[in-house]
C-alpha cells in the first residue's frame, strides 16, 4: 500500500512553494523524518522529510515546478509500484568546471542552491564560533571525467575551496560528510585540525584571489534570489530614499567588552561582538524616535507599539532578515543569544516562515565583511535601516580641558537609510546623534545580563 506526500503549510502566508531539487529519487528507501526534498517559497527555503519510512514509487512534481500547498509530491509504498520521476527542466546553462551531483541539476545559481548540509558553511555576519566536525562518512562519488581532480568529491562551494586552500589541505584526500559526499567546511576544519600536530612550522602565505568556477556561465535566478530582486525594485521605485551617515567614537566599548568577554562567553556560552551593543543603542533609539520605526499605510502613519528588529544575515542563497521581536526589552545578553541563534538557524536553513515576517526595522552589520559603511536599500513596509561599518583603529583629534591632541581610538560609521516620505533628515539626524552618544558613553554595564 502507497502512502502520499503532500506539499505542507510553511506559514501562515505562505500558499506555494517551488521544488527546488529532490534529494531521493523513485527506487530508493527512505526512513521517517529523512529529507526528501528541498521546497522554496517566497519566505523561507527548507526541506521536506518523509513522515513514512519506505520505498519512493513515484515522485510528481518536476524540480522547478510551482505547486500549491495541499499538493501530492511524492508516494511512497514497498517499492512494487514504482514509476519514473517526471523530468526536470534543463537549467539556463550547465557550468563547464563543476561537477553536478548525480540527482537532477537544481534551477537555482551553484552558489546560491547548496545541499542543505553544506549551508552552514556560509558565514553570517555575527556568529563567531566554528561548528564542530563531525565524524567522517561513507567516501565521496566520482566526479565527471572532465572534472579537475580537486572536485572528485563533486562540487565543492568556493568557501570551502578558499578555507582549504588557506589551511593547505587537498581537497582530493578529504573524505566529505554531506549529502552525496560533498565536502563540508566541517571536514576541511577535521583535516585541518588532525594535520596540525604533524605539520612544521612554515610563514603564513599571502592571501591570493581563487578564480570562481561561476566564471564564463550563466545560471538560472533562484526563487529567493528573484524575490530580493523584485522587492528591492519595487522599494527603490515607490519610496524616496536617502542616507545620513555619523562616525561614532567605540573606544569605551571596545574596553568595556574586553574587559567582560571572556566571563560572557562562559556563563551564555556566546561570544560577545559588537553587534548587541549597536543593535541595544538602535533599540533604544527607536524608542524616543518611533519615526523611524514608522511605517505607512495609505495616507496614514502607523506607529508599532513595539520594536521589532530585523538582522540581516549572508547566506550563500542570498540575504535572509529573521526579526528579534520587542527588541527594546532586551539586554545585551538577550541581543547576543538571539543574534546568534537566528544566524546560526538561517544558515542551516531551519527557520520558520514566520521567523522572517513583522520586522520594523532593519539591522545589517557589512562592517562583517571589511566596509567602512554602505547606502543600505529600505525594504518595504519599513521605513528605515541601519548599516554598521567596521571597528576600525585610526588617529582622531580629541579634545580635553587640556586642549586638543591626537590619540588611537576605536572608530565605526553608522549610515541610516531611510524613506523620506515620512522620516525628514533632521528624524534621522537625531536618531544617529542618539545613538552615537549612547555608543561613546560607553556605560552599558546595567545592560550586560549576566
Amino acid at each position: 500500500m502507497s502512502e502520499s506526500v503532500n506539499l505542507p503549510a510553511l506559514g501562515e502566508s505562505v500558499t506555494e512553494g517551488t521544488v527546488t531539487r529532490w534529494l531521493k529519487k523513485v527506487g530508493d528507501r527512505v526512513e521517517v523524518d529523512e529529507p526528501l526534498l528541498e521546497v522554496s517559497t517566497d519566505k523561507v527555503d527548507t526541506e521536506i522529510p518523509s513522515p513514512v519510512a519506505g520505498v519512493i514509487e513515484a515522485i510528481l512534481v518536476a524540480e522547478d515546478e510551482t505547486v500549491e500547498v495541499g499538493t501530492t509530491l511524492v508516494t511512497i509504498g514497498d517499492g512494487s509500484g514504482a514509476t519514473e520521476a517526471p523530468a526536470a527542466p534543463e537549467p539556463v546553462a550547465e557550468a563547464p568546471t563543476p561537477a553536478p551531483e548525480p540527482v537532477a541539476e537544481a534551477p537555482a545559481p551553484v552558489v546560491e542552491a547548496p545541499a542543505p548540509a553544506p549551508v552552514v558553511e556560509a558565514p553570517a555576519p555575527v556568529a563567531e564560533a566554528p561548528a564542530p566536525a563531525p565524524a567522517p562518512a561513507p567516501a565521496a562519488p566520482a566526479a565527471a571525467p572532465s572534472a579537475p581532480s580537486a572536485d572528485a568529491a563533486g562540487y565543492v562551494t568556493p568557501l570551502v575551496r578558499k578555507l582549504a586552500h588557506e589551511s593547505g589541505v587537498d581537497l582530493s584526500a578529504v573524505t566529505g560528510t554531506g549529502v552525496g559526499g560533498r565536502i563540508r567546511k566541517q571536514d576541511v576544519l577535521a583535516a585541518t585540525s588532525a594535520s596540525v600536530s604533524t605539520a612544521a612550522p612554515v610563514a603564513a602565505p599571502a592571501k591570493a584571489l581563487e578564480v570562481s568556477p561561476l566564471r564564463g556561465t550563466t545560471v538560472a535566478m533562484s526563487r529567493l534570489r528573484k524575490v530580493i530582486a523584485e522587492r528591492a525594485v519595487i522599494s527603490m521605485q515607490s519610496s524616496a530614499q536617502l542616507t545620513s551617515v555619523v562616525e561614532v567614537d567605540v573606544t569605551l566599548v571596545a574596553h568595556y567588552r574586553d574587559q567582560v568577554k571572556a566571563a560572557f562567553q562562559q556563563k551564555t556560552g556566546v561570544k560577545l561582538s559588537f553587534l548587541p551593543f549597536f543593535a541595544l543603542a538602535a533599540a533604544e533609539a527607536l524608542t524616543a524616535y518611533p519615526i523611524i520605526n514608522a511605517t505607512i499605510e495609505g495616507d496614514s502613519i502607523v506607529y508599532p507599539a513595539q520594536e521589532n528588529i530585523s538582522i540581516a544575515v549572508d547566506t550563500e542563497r542570498g540575504l535572509l532578515t529573521p526579526v528579534i521581536r520587542d527588541a527594546a526589552k532586551l539586554d545585551l545578553a538577550g541581543f547576543a543569544a538571539q543574534i546568534a541563534d537566528l544566524a546560526e538557524r538561517t544558515r542551516d536553513n531551519k527557520l520558520k516562515p514566520d521567523e522572517l515576517a513583522g520586522g520594523t526595522f532593519t539591522l545589517t552589520n557589512t562592517g562583517s565583511r571589511g566596509a567602512l559603511f554602505d547606502t543600505p536599500i529600505v525594504f518595504l513596509p519599513q521605513s528605515a535601516i541601519l548599516g554598521t561599518g567596521i571597528v576600525t583603529k585610526k588617529p582622531v583629534v580629541v579634545s580635553d580641558a587640556g586642549g586638543d591632541a591626537i590619540a588611537i581610538r576605536s572608530m565605526v560609521y553608522l549610515a541610516l537609510s531611510y524613506d523620506h516620505r515620512i522620516v525628514d533628515g533632521a528624524d534621522a539626524a537625531r536618531f544617529l546623534v542618539a545613538v552615537k552618544d549612547r555608543l561613546e558613553g560607553g556605560d552599558f554595564a546595567a545592560k550586560l545580563g549576566i
